[in-house]
């Protein structure tokens, strides 16, 4: 069959099916990546670091377009409304984030029957390996700079203890610390009080920076772009198949002509110098009848 094979209009053939097959990957490739392209990608406007009060609003809806923004605003923290949040990682090691209440200067007051005067915004200061070294926050006026996130979801039926909390969940620290907020909250990169930076990124103590980027883009998986993918992989090897197919049609053919031949018959089936050859010897053997015809007198 590899003599077949290596027949020029089959190795050419062989050439234009393998590259058929590659043209199929390709497109399987290009199909795959689309399966798991991201939703929304990162937008770099992010970092460019704005005001809060010009970002987000107390009482609204925390919007998608937010997330993950630069912000920085003027305000004071209240040591009586800090807390700590548990199963936190930094540099592969459990331990805490230290989530304090920041009075926002200038923020929109609420309105209502539960409304402060005063509008909070819980802020991430840092992230601790033992609870027993949280200190207080810093104090006086301050300018806050870090990285606006959504509120985390609570965690339901657990207690977590007094000066604790589950998660940095916005309903759940106001329903503890009695205060009116924003729906977010900040993870602080900067803390400067009177032109010097007081916050865990500049002091060299426990309480560890939490260096929070932007966070990647959601991703889901098209299923319909991922079975096509996994479709032109199966084409690519129908090709080679096709190709070998045909080989093995035509080494076939050969091999039974090849016998047709060597028993006397034409490729086809129609008699050929074989026949012909017992006709002759027919004819020049007559039969038995004829010779006893001539020895009778």
């Amino acid at each position: 069959m590899w003599k077949t094979a290596l027949k020029p209009r089959w190795i050419a053939g062989l050439i234009f099916a393998l590259a058929l097959s590659g043209v199929f990957v390709l497109l399987s490739q290009w199909q795959f990546g689309r399966s798991t392209q991201a939703e929304i990608p990162v937008n770099p406007g992010t970092e460019n670091v704005k005001a809060l009060t010009d970002t987000l609003q107390p009482g609204d809806f925390f919007h998608g377009s937010v997330a993950d923004q630069m912000v920085t605003a003027q305000g004071s923290y209240d040591p009586g409304k800090q807390v700590l949040v548990a199963g936190r990682l930094h540099d592969g090691k459990s331990g805490y984030w230290v989530v304090t209440a920041f009075a926002v200067t200038g923020a929109p007051v609420l309105t209502g029957a539960a409304a402060t005067p005063q509008t909070w915004i819980p802020v991430a200061r840092g992230w601790l390996a033992d609870p027993a070294d949280a200190a207080p926050p810093p104090s006086g006026t301050l300018e806050l700079t870090g990285r606006l996130l959504p509120s985390e979801s609570p965690v339901p039926a657990i207690d977590p203890g007094p000066g604790h909390a589950t998660a940095v969940s916005v309903a759940e620290l106001i329903n503890d610390w009695g205060v009116s907020s924003y729906p977010g909250f900040i993870a602080a990169s900067s803390e400067v009080a009177n032109g010097a930076d007081v916050g865990a990124a500049a002091a060299a103590g426990a309480l560890k920076p939490l260096n929070i980027g932007p966070q990647p883009a959601t991703q889901q998986i098209n299923w319909l772009n991922l079975f096509y993918s996994v479709e032109w992989i199966v084409f690519a090897g129908f090709a080679v198949f096709i190709w070998w197919r045909l080989v093995k049609d035509d080494y076939r053919r050969e091999l039974e002509d090849s016998l047709d031949y060597a028993y006397g018959e034409e490729p086809g089936g129609e008699a050929g110098d074989g026949n012909a050859g017992e006709q002759a010897n027919i004819q020049t053997h007559p039969s038995s009848d004829q010779n006893q015809q001539k020895v009778q007198p």
